[in-house]
């Protein structure tokens, strides 16, 4: 039965099931939880992880391409450094070659963290990859996905 004020029954039906945006949200949800409560020892969550991974660099990368690799807006990255400078794990300062452009640095606190979580991370990540039957090839399809990201400027 179809009502004149919303689509008919089956075309949820037909949205739950074949959905790639929903089964890619709901998988990252549970892969988030997962992975939240490995890192929970360590006093950090899975997107604090990532965050501070992307920093592990010879040198200290700018915002902006630290916001770009992790498909973030500059807004939503700098939301989400501030509580990991009040621990003192990340420090921002000002680029020498252009003071307008801010470099961000872990901290020795922030590369011990690292150290502790990279273990742990680790095991979890084997865990999980041996109930998925290619893991490379879903590795390789959401990159793909997410590069597609960049052409509608959510990456810019």
């Amino acid at each position: 039965m179809r009502t004149s004020s919303g689509p008919a029954f089956e075309t949820t039906i037909l949205v739950r099931d074949t959905c790639l945006c929903l089964h890619a949200q709901r998988a990252a949800r549970a892969l988030a939880r997962r992975f939240d409560d490995a890192l929970k020892p360590v006093g950090i969550t899975n997107g604090q992880f990532s965050l501070l991974m992307s920093l592990n660099r010879p040198r200290p990368p700018k915002l902006g391409s630290v916001a770009a690799l992790l498909v973030m807006d500059r807004t939503t990255l700098t939301a989400n450094l501030k509580p990991l400078q009040r621990r003192r794990l990340v420090e921002t300062m000002a680029d020498p070659k252009d003071k307008r452009a801010r470099l961000l640095r872990l901290t020795p606190a922030g590369r011990a963290v690292l150290a502790e979580a990279a273990p742990i991370w680790r095991h979890h990540h084997m865990e999980i990859e041996k109930d998925l039957s290619n893991p490379d090839r879903l590795r390789l399809e959401l990159n793909i996905l997410s590069r597609s990201d960049s052409h509608n400027g959510a990456a810019r």
